[in-house]
């Protein structure tokens, strides 16, 4: 892994009424501790649980209407 991999920060941002995006150097495991090849530097994980391919967003938080704020819920 070079420097300027390790050195790179992860950025994560809600989307308002959509997923999470990751950005960065990072990985993945599933909860029995296996390495989930992602394939790219920038994901979309789910935040509505409908998803087909979860943890990975597929798009459907807009066909069931999910809503959440991009920022902090208060």
């Amino acid at each position: 892994m070079s420097s300027k991999q390790t050195d790179e920060k992860v950025v994560i941002t809600p989307y308002e009424d959509g997923p999470y995006l990751i950005r960065g150097s990072f990985s993945m495991r599933d909860q029995d501790g296996n390495t989930i090849d992602l394939g790219r530097p920038t994901i979309a994980l789910c935040r509505c649980g409908r998803s087909r391919m979860r943890p990975f967003c597929d798009g459907t938080h807009r066909l069931v209407g999910f809503q959440a704020p991009s920022g902090r819920e208060r």
